[in-house]
């Protein structure tokens, strides 16, 4: 059996080309790794890197190895026991892949699942991998404070930094082309005449003239060689201009219910939603805004530390939270420049007679305004009367508007990348 083995030296850096291979390879093994430690680990570590495990039959190396070649006869002895075609039995305990399970066992052999760990920035690569905020576009220009560098072709000045070189040498041997043509069709023509002479009988005018075309041709080539080989004249810089640019400003506002009905678990299984899409929004988007609300009884913008560890509690009035986010649409984020998002999560359980309001505040006062609404019911029971008028609202706009039901913490994440997910994937 040969191996071979790749002893070419690598630039700096190799282990890191290396790593990123090794990850395309198993992106399957860490991704299904990385939605079982969403589901697992607390709402302060859901963004930490962690360990995969890769099991022992899926990273085996292909070799190459000598054929038996030419023609050969075998003779294999038979058995009343096994005939062609059966299979054997594996053996039993201790042969398994070091999994710490069955008994002891004085057969088998085998290897133990392969484990790595990745960093926090591989982890949240997996994480949110082929998302994307849904109808995001580029608004209009917003007091042309964004601009872009862009080329715009080359120029005879500029810093040396900006040397362009290869069109620099490109116009110093076009511009020595164009100043020496007319002495290099001569030089060219006096070298035939010469050549023609050599193979001509030597005599005394023979001789002369030979040497009279040798002189008129190193004159010649001597004064092609004084044009300079790169003249301040052919040197070319490129041309950088900064341009403005439509904006693709974006604001997500994050709206939670907080109220008495919404239990301790709820209220987790809210945040570790929030959790995800904050993480999303900050790692995904430079340009983005995000507004938090918390609500019961009453509606109120928090700050981050507020949305998420606060213990206020309270009744359920949704349309509070509804209404203070068309105000701040209104004040503060006009559509015309924002690109607006509204991701809400709740448990459905609504004050009667207040989710009929909701739909005509959702109708009238935010929709015609957002990008994409994306509603989460966290409940295990069957639909609340919140989710009912909701599924009204999704009629009128069944491409802006999407909503789905989490029962437990392992729904979280699927739910999440289906309202996030890319069109190519599948839209919520």
């Amino acid at each position: 059996m040969s191996y071979i083995i790749d002893r070419r030296l690598n630039a700096k850096k190799k282990s890191t080309v290396n790593r990123q291979r090794f990850l395309r390879r198993y992106r399957k093994h860490i991704k299904r790794a990385v939605e079982e430690a969403v589901n697992q680990r607390s709402i302060r570590d859901i963004e930490q890197g962690g360990q995969v495990t890769i099991p022992s039959r899926d990273i085996s190396e292909p070799i190459f190895h000598h054929g038996d070649g030419g023609q050969r006869q075998r003779i294999y002895p038979g058995n009343k026991e096994y005939m062609e075609g059966d299979e054997f039995r594996r053996p039993q305990g201790g042969g398994g892949s070091g999994s710490g399970k069955g008994k002891a066992s004085n057969q088998g052999e085998g290897m133990d699942d392969f484990t790595f760990n990745i960093n926090q920035e591989e982890f949240l690569d997996f994480l949110f991998e082929g998302l994307e905020l849904p109808y995001m576009v580029k608004k209009k220009l917003r007091d042309a404070t964004q601009t872009e560098t862009r080329r715009a072709g080359f120029t005879t000045s500029g810093s040396p930094e900006k040397l362009h070189i290869v069109r620099s040498l490109r116009a110093a041997h076009a511009r020595r082309i164009a100043l020496s043509g007319k002495e290099r069709r001569q030089v060219r023509e006096l070298k035939k005449e010469l050549w023609k002479l050599e193979d001509a009988p030597t005599d005394p005018e023979n001789t002369k003239r030979r040497e009279l075309l040798r002189a008129e041709i190193d004159a010649l080539e001597k004064k092609i060689r004084k044009l300079p080989f790169i003249d301040d004249f052919d040197l070319k810089f490129t041309n950088l201009v900064r341009v403005p640019v439509p904006s693709s400003k974006a604001v997500m506002f994050c709206v939670m219910d907080v109220s008495g009905s919404m239990t301790q678990a709820i209220k987790d299984m809210a945040k570790r939603f929030f959790i995800l899409l904050y993480l999303f929004l900050t790692r995904n988007y430079k340009q983005i805004e995000v507004v938090f609300i918390r609500h019961h009884t009453h509606a109120k913008e928090v700050d981050e530390e507020e949305f998420f560890y606060s213990r206020e509690t309270g009744g359920t009035i949704v349309s509070s939270a509804l209404t203070l986010t068309g105000d701040v649409i209104r004040d503060r984020y006009p559509a015309g420049d924002w690109n607006i998002y509204v991701a809400q999560a709740s448990d459905g359980d609504n004050w009667d007679g207040d989710s009929d309001a909701c739909r005509q505040i959702l109708i009238n006062r935010v929709l015609p305004y957002v990008q994409y609404y994306a509603y989460v019911e966290i409940t295990t029971g069957p639909h609340q009367n919140l989710w009912l008028e909701y599924e009204r609202v999704r009629e009128a706009y069944p491409e802006t508007f999407a909503m789905h039901q989490i029962e437990e913490a392992s729904d979280i994440y699927p739910v999440f990348r289906k309202l996030f997910a890319r069109k190519m994937e599948g839209a919520a």
